[in-house]
């Protein structure tokens, strides 16, 4: 017992430079910035506690980029849930509030050892307790504390997720309480309600969604995550929290929590896992109760970049030829979530020079952009696109984009202003490019103005694209390669593409999104057609002529090349 706890001791000895360490290292890897180190520290000063614990706690790092930092700088392996035993080793008389308490969680117990997954592998005292009561010497690993405390519940405790723990502690009230503003103000800034959403909106961030959807019906409340393009169930409360989860979110969203009746819309800016997040939040009175759609907006992980976007070589020299041009008109289409404000920003990225005053109006502003000047439409008040618009043209800009093409009336000044000199941008819903033309061509503008004014129109799509080490090759048939189309763009002899294959740590076999993008530049034979008043079929198949490569045929070369499969380029294109 006694060589045990002298070997226990030796392997404790951790630096005590390590606090110092990670912050450095937090700080090099771009995970901290040093004012929110000072904040956190000025803190510290006056309330105590420990430096790191601080910084997870006030939302300035994640868990995971600590837990990170500290395996790398101890040299001690990082154990996240796919690492855990299926079943809790016999740990003796260890209790789960002691385990709980140190956020300790042994994976693994032989006569001599006990491998130990740790939050904080530097508290001594934890170490030296743990070989003390076990009786043998403790092999620490690197964990991260929300997964070490689900799999201490799993393992060791009554298998309830944290989200279980936290609606043991909700509390309630009668209907006729409920409908009290209030009580429920009380109750939504209650500390269990307040973990519950906070809970809620880090697990998003850790599924990397998109959208948080929580949507109350007459027995429960559900929460779904839009995860690459996909909506998703995940873990809810209870259909008796629905008030108050949707009350908070109202109030962090500066909403009128009094008001169910009518749509509301809002913004929160909220710091999770270390990361400044805004997101935009819709309320819609249903029948029981408001469904609530946040959209998550994370500033750190936006690329403007062409490349990263999914654009290839001729694609990307065929768009920027039309964005160096001085004037005219570019449209993006797709539906919502389709990726067309990125596109925009990169586009306006692209051409960003002092050269050029650049003006933007939207609704809502998304992202900032650096030397680009940013306008909030605001209809409460007037400022729709319509207004904006009048009064950009006064402020002799160079480009300008528009965010959405949503009338005849922003249509004609976007036309205007391109017929004055400016290169206009904009977004508009259609399901491919040429419906693009037919689109506005219905909203009332006329023909000869659409060809003096249109330079191109890109359409675009995105697909869920395969995650490291989930594609399995298959080899196409070439009686399903014909049915399916290769032969009309590339002839090869034989056709493989890949197929999801789904792993423990990746369950969909997908991981991130690209797009699929067809260009539509106008010729002289389109403009004759538009002037025809030709159907967009026409259009479309008269630009397949002169070369145009459909979003569907763009989506099966990126099949060939592995980096999606053919049952998403079907599940978003109308080809299916």
């Amino acid at each position: 017992m006694q060589a045990n706890l002298e070997k226990a001791d030796s392997e404790a000895q951790l630096p005590d430079a390590v606090k110092d360490q990670v912050c450095v290292y937090l700080l090099e890897s771009g995970r901290l910035k040093q004012s929110d180190l000072n904040s956190a520290e000025a803190f510290r000063e006056k309330n105590g506690g420990d430096l790191i614990t601080l910084l997870v706690r006030l939302g300035l790092v994640s868990e995971r980029d600590v837990a990170e930092a500290e395996s790398s700088l101890l040299d001690l392996p990082l154990k996240t849930t796919a690492d855990l035993p299926d079943k809790a080793p016999d740990v003796g008389n260890l209790s789960a509030r002691f385990l709980k308490q140190n956020l300790l969680l042994p994976v693994s117990v032989t006569a001599e050892d006990m491998v130990v997954v740790m939050a904080n592998p530097r508290d001594e005292y934890a170490l030296k307790a743990l070989a003390m009561a076990s009786g043998r010497a403790i092999i620490p690993q690197v964990g991260i504390a929300s997964e070490i405390e689900n799999g201490i519940e799993k393992l060791y405790g009554g298998g309830r997720s944290a989200m279980g723990q936290i609606i043991d502690t909700l509390g309630g009230g009668s209907d006729d309480e409920l409908a009290d503003v209030e009580h429920l103000r009380d109750l939504a800034s209650e500390a269990p309600v307040i973990r519950l959403v906070n809970l809620i909106m880090q697990r998003a961030v850790e599924a990397r969604a998109s959208d948080i959807h929580v949507e109350p019906f007459e027995n429960r409340l559900k929460v779904r995550y839009r995860i690459d393009g996909v909506l998703q169930e995940v873990e809810a409360p209870p259909a008796s929290s629905t008030a108050a989860v949707i009350s908070r979110v109202k109030i962090m969203a500066k909403l009128n929590i009094a008001e169910r009746r009518l749509p509301q819309d809002g913004r929160i800016m909220h710091r999770v896992q270390g990361k400044e997040l805004d997101l935009r939040v819709s309320t819609i009175p249903t029948s029981h109760g408001e469904s609530v759609v946040m959209r998550i907006l994370d500033r750190e992980s936006i690329v403007l970049d062409f490349d990263a976007l999914g654009f290839d070589e001729e694609l990307k020299k065929g768009f920027v030829k039309n964005l160096e041009m001085p004037h005219g008109i570019i449209l993006v289409t797709g539906p919502t979530g389709s990726g067309k404000t990125t596109t925009l920003y990169t586009a306006l990225s692209q051409i960003n020079t002092p050269e050029r005053k650049i003006i933007t109006v939207e609704d809502p502003v998304e992202y900032q952009l650096e030397g680009i000047n940013q306008i909030q439409a605001q209809s409460s008040i007037g400022l729709d696109f319509a207004h904006a618009l009048r009064a950009i043209v006064r402020q002799d800009p160079d480009v300008i984009m528009i965010g959405e093409m949503r009338d005849l009336e922003t249509a004609r000044i976007a036309i205007q202003s391109a017929l004055t000199g400016h290169l206009v941008l904009s977004t508009i819903h259609t399901n491919d490019a040429a419906g693009g033309i037919t689109r506005m061509m219905d909203m009332g503008v006329e023909d000869y103005l659409l060809t003096s004014t249109v330079n191109a129109i890109l359409a675009q799509r995105l697909v869920r694209t395969l995650g490291e080490d989930c594609g399995e090759q298959v080899q196409l048939l070439p009686e399903v390669a014909a049915e399916m189309g290769f032969g009309d763009f590339l002839q090869q002899d034989s056709y493989t593409v890949y197929r999801a294959v789904p792993s423990k740590d990746n369950p969909s076999g997908y991981f991130g999104r690209t797009s699929i993008l067809e260009l539509l530049s106008m010729s002289d034979s389109i403009r004759r057609l538009v002037m025809q008043q030709a159907t967009s079929g026409d259009i479309h198949d008269q630009a397949v002529k002169e070369g145009m490569r459909t979003m569907y045929q763009d989506g099966l070369i990126k099949c060939l090349q592995g980096v999606t499969t053919i049952e998403e380029i079907l599940r978003v294109t109308q080809e299916a």
